[in-house]
């Protein structure tokens, strides 16, 4: 099954989905980016699947600003797929570190995927059991775990947070997502989940396609790992047509069952419904018309709707 905020489905029936947003998110480094008014939420995302997708992750960890009843609200009221995230991200999104470094964090990841996700992000620290968000007099559950690592560095609190996500994994079957920095460090971080009973199979590798590398790609995939591709509309350094050939390299090398697609739209001045550009449907309405025209209608619900059926069903192997 796939857990979504508003209970489990069969994974056949999720169909296109983008794994990697934030409906809600706060940090930091992100400073003025604030995604905290629901109601922008819930427009953004209902223009997101007028583009022609049927659900999202909400890959918001714990601490960056959550909501799930609202989430849970949105999901209901617009009949869009939700998949919630517990976990922990790289340290840089937490200020002088956290009190989430104090719990047990395999208890907490394990907890908010099975009991319920905490209401209140606010009360860690105070309980390692805060009340559980509702819909309907029913918990909210996370159904992915969610931690990051720096670039070519996974200092000690990330590495627990790795950790606790292996040990949680191994009591539910939950996947990972794991943030990258240009995707740097992920023969290292497959290998510390994998000491730990996490296979790559069930580890996605958020932001690869940040580092345009085919043959990296290649290798990764052939490890066994999903490429997270998620940086559509967002590329600086070079052009789109950069992540297309990128893309077309890797579905060429057999590897087309290995790919994610999202967008990880997570500023207030990216959603249009906070007057900014370019929004979540840009994914739908324009980067995914030349993913088709690329790879084809096959291969590319290959790559919105069985990969991630696939990834997101709940499974130890």
């Amino acid at each position: 099954m796939v857990r979504t905020v508003l209970g489990d489905v069969e994974p056949s029936t999720l169909g296109a989905i983008d794994y990697h947003e934030h409906l809600f998110h706060r940090s930091p480094i992100l400073p003025g980016e604030d995604l905290d008014d629901p109601a922008a939420s819930e427009a953004e995302f209902a223009a997101f699947l007028r583009s022609g997708f049927d659900g999202i992750v909400d890959a918001t960890p714990i601490g960056l600003g959550r909501r799930p009843g609202a989430l849970a609200t949105i999901a209901a009221r617009t009949r869009g797929a939700i998949v919630a995230a517990t976990g922990r991200h790289r340290d840089a999104h937490y200020a002088g570190g956290g009190r989430l470094d104090a719990l047990d964090l395999a208890a907490v990841f394990e907890r908010e995927l099975t009991v319920g996700i905490a209401a209140s992000d606010d009360e860690y620290g105070v309980t390692d059991a805060p009340a559980p968000a509702l819909i309907d007099g029913r918990p909210v559950r996370a159904g992915l775990i969610k931690t990051g690592i720096d670039y070519w560095r996974i200092s000690t609190t990330e590495r627990a947070a790795l950790e606790a996500a292996a040990a949680a994994h191994l009591v539910t079957g939950a996947p990972v997502m794991v943030h990258t920095e240009r995707a740097s460090a992920v023969p290292e971080l497959l290998g510390l989940l994998e000491a730990s009973g996490v296979a790559a199979t069930r580890v996605a590798i958020a932001h690869a396609d940040r580092n345009p590398d085919a043959g990296l790609h290649a290798e990764i995939a052939a490890a066994g790992a999903y490429l997270g591709y998620d940086g559509a509309a967002r590329y600086r350094d070079h052009p789109e047509s950069v992540l297309l050939d990128c893309l077309a390299a890797v579905v060429e090398a057999g590897h087309g069952d290995r790919v994610l697609l999202g967008g990880d739209v997570a500023r207030r001045s990216s959603f249009a419904a906070y007057g900014g550009m370019p929004g979540l449907a840009y994914l739908g309405d324009r980067h995914l018309r030349r993913v088709r025209a690329r790879l084809g209608d096959a291969l590319t619900t290959t790559i919105l709707v069985d990969n991630p059926a696939a990834y997101l069903a709940w499974s130890r192997a």
